[in-house]
């Protein structure tokens, strides 16, 4: 690519719904999160904890940080990651 522009990867699947895109992906992302290390991956309930304070935010958008940009699934799943929230809710 010439100039440095950045090409959307998801605009460049031919045959694939917007849905199945979707679907792929999630199931992506929770393959990759059951793959962590135990030392790596917090315990299930500081999970669904985490998720829970998540879903109750306004920046959360399509299982997005509207602050970070991460998708929230992947970093509550991960024992260093803290909400990148100045008042941090976990």
């Amino acid at each position: 690519m010439s100039g440095g522009l950045r090409v959307c990867r998801k605009c460049l699947l031919r045959g694939e719904s917007g849905k199945e895109y979707f679907l792929k992906s999630v199931e992506n992302l929770r393959n990759y999160i059951a793959s962590l290390d135990d030392d790596v991956r917090v315990e299930q309930e500081i999970y669904e904890e985490r998720l829970h304070k998540c879903a109750q935010c306004a920046q959360l958008l399509n299982g997005m940080c509207r602050l970070c940009g991460c998708y929230v699934e992947l970093r509550a799943a991960i024992r260093v990651r803290k909400c990148p929230a100045v008042d941090r809710q976990w």
